[in-house]
């Protein structure tokens, strides 16, 4: 994809819409809305790195209630013609088809190559990703399970989603929101695995979330690993305009 002149990509991720409640996440909610309206007039393209909601699962017929205003948005959005594009993070991995059907924006759940402008990127929410961290690769295996997720589909919603939100704000152990100081890059997971990437191909971009830390670190003379932050107390941003990778402050 070639960015046309005066037009930009904008990568965002770790909203957590829902938490620690609805009403106290929705001013957030409604200040994203606004930046997604503010984006639209030069975007080429917006990438979300997940964990948009706190907490998503999809029933056969049934979504979780709430957060019209942030779909309304984006199909907004993408009617308008702006690609979207949604990585799912560890608070919204049960997502299926219904941004897919109903928004016409594709959902990835693991990292994807894009180049834009001959840069090369690899795009990706974080989760699980680098060394260490068994603990929660093990626990995401039994949640992304089919048969786990075929069990869980058989608790009415009512039980369900609120039981699944009460865990979802209290274990933050699996959240990314734990250490949110730099702790050296031979502890960050996501600086080990760009750079294990890099042993066999080359990136210009690394791009994710998941980590709540606004981050533009370089691996090296030619690539540049850059955690989104988070919308919770950061509210950052990256935006390339087609040359540079930039992090940018709401």
């Amino acid at each position: 994809m070639n960015i046309p002149t005066g037009k930009k990509i904008y990568f965002s991720s770790d909203n957590h819409l829902g938490a620690p409640t609805r009403e106290e996440s929705l001013p957030r909610e409604k200040k994203f809305v606004k930046w997604l309206d503010e984006i639209k007039q030069d975007a080429a393209a917006i990438f979300l790195l997940g964990d948009l909601f706190d907490f998503w699962f999809e029933y056969k017929h049934v979504v979780p209630k709430g957060f019209v205003r942030i779909l309304g948005k984006l199909a907004e959005i993408r009617d308008s013609g702006i690609p979207v594009y949604f990585f799912v993070g560890n608070h919204d991995l049960w997502m299926t088809d219904y941004f897919e059907s109903e928004l016409d924006i594709p959902v990835y759940h693991k990292p994807r190559e894009f180049e834009f402008n001959s840069k090369i990127f690899l795009i990706g929410h974080g989760d699980g990703l680098g060394p260490g961290d068994h603990g929660y690769k093990r626990m995401k295996k039994v949640f992304t399970n089919p048969f786990s997720k075929w069990l869980y589909r058989w608790l009415h919603p009512d039980l369900g989603v609120p039981l699944a939100q009460y865990f979802s704000v209290k274990n933050k152990a699996i959240s990314g929101e734990e250490d949110q100081e730099f702790l050296g890059e031979d502890k960050e997971w996501l600086i080990q695995y760009c750079r294990r990437k890099l042993e066999k191909k080359h990136y210009d971009y690394f791009l994710f979330g998941h980590r709540h830390l606004p981050l533009a670190f370089k691996l090296n003379e030619n690539s540049l690993y850059v955690n989104t932050g988070d919308w919770i107390n950061y509210y950052t941003y990256a935006v390339f305009d087609g040359e540079e990778l930039k992090l940018k402050k709401l």
